[in-house]
């Protein structure tokens, strides 16, 4: 094999994550060539609606997965917190990157902090997560959709659309974008619970090629895949999907793994939280044990509503 082809998406982030990816892969094998075949997904091109309005996070892989069962990719490079829990048949998901910083980051022009933001004050997101744990700390805010790749919602910001917007640290750390913004403040993973796969990669392959295999797996990192996979298992267990707010981490501490998890309504209410800890070599499964203990406080019947209401007002005019 003398050639590896990643597909990838073509927002400036995602192109900053294949890129790295690439120079990586070309650092430990010498040998091998690697192009980037670049896709416009479907999720990058309807900026309008809200993700879950429009099939959700998949439609950020499913143009990539396409190009792989096609042949005309062996591998894709995704952030992890877009990947659905199912992986269609010929591909698997064999590789996850180093977690990097995973917290959420409060931006404004105006204010110095959440905590400063007067009552009634515009946050600007359109994560069902973030919406919920936001009106939970401070339900007198007024949450406004944020669509488009991430120089547009700066932009946004900029131009006073928004009193303060809610974005991940890492895309604008990886992307050098938070030194033009007067006010910038890490959110604590208390204060504002991560999503599922948030700050890690993963590498998805197509199945049967050793090759590529080999090349995917000197990208893993061992304690990242283990609580992503927890994330996971949570996720698929529960059935969430993108229309229910869902928080979902877990991180390794010494010889020890936390899982923090969180179901309720958008508006901030109705709201199910719990923390899970165990010795890092019993972990394996924590996911699926925290995912049973909140059907048994009704998390199931918990998400249907979530989904019933979520987005209920913007609808009408959206679809």
């Amino acid at each position: 094999m003398d050639k590896l082809v990643i597909a990838t998406r073509v927002s400036d982030l995602a192109l900053w994550q294949a890129y790295h990816v690439k120079e990586r892969i070309e650092k430990s094998f010498p040998d091998i060539t690697v192009e980037l075949n670049k896709i416009v997904s479907n999720g990058d091109k309807v900026l309008d609606k809200p993700l879950a309005l429009i099939g959700g996070k998949g439609h950020f892989t499913k143009e990539l997965e396409d190009q792989m069962l096609e042949g005309n990719a062996q591998m894709a490079v995704h952030s992890l917190k877009d990947v659905p829990t199912y992986t269609p048949d010929g591909l698997e998901l064999v590789a996850v990157t180093k977690r990097q910083d995973q917290s959420d980051v409060f931006l404004s022009h105006t204010y110095t902090s959440l905590d400063e933001l007067p009552q009634g004050a515009v946050v600007g997101t359109t994560s069902l997560r973030r919406r919920m744990q936001l009106l939970s700390r401070r339900p007198d805010l007024k949450v406004k959709d944020l669509r488009g790749n991430v120089n547009t919602r700066l932009r946004k910001l900029k131009e006073g659309q928004y009193d303060a917007i809610i974005l991940a640290f890492i895309g604008l750390n990886r992307l050098d974008l938070l030194k033009d913004i007067p006010h910038v403040e890490k959110l604590s993973l208390d204060m504002m619970i991560p999503p599922m796969g948030q700050a890690a990669l993963g590498i998805e392959i197509i199945t049967g090629n050793e090759k590529v295999r080999e090349i995917a797996m000197s990208l893993n990192d061992a304690d990242t895949l283990l609580c992503t996979q927890i994330e996971r298992d949570f996720i698929a267990a529960i059935g969430a999907g993108c229309s229910a707010p869902v928080a979902c981490n877990a991180v390794v501490d010494g010889d020890e793994v936390t899982l923090r998890t969180m179901i309720g309504f958008s508006d901030g209410t109705n709201i199910i939280q719990e923390k899970m800890s165990a010795q890092k070599d019993a972990s394996r499964n924590i996911g699926k044990e925290m995912a049973k203990k909140m059907i048994e406080q009704g998390a199931l019947e918990l998400l249907k509503k979530a989904e019933e209401v979520a987005f209920k007002e913007e609808m009408p005019q959206r679809l």
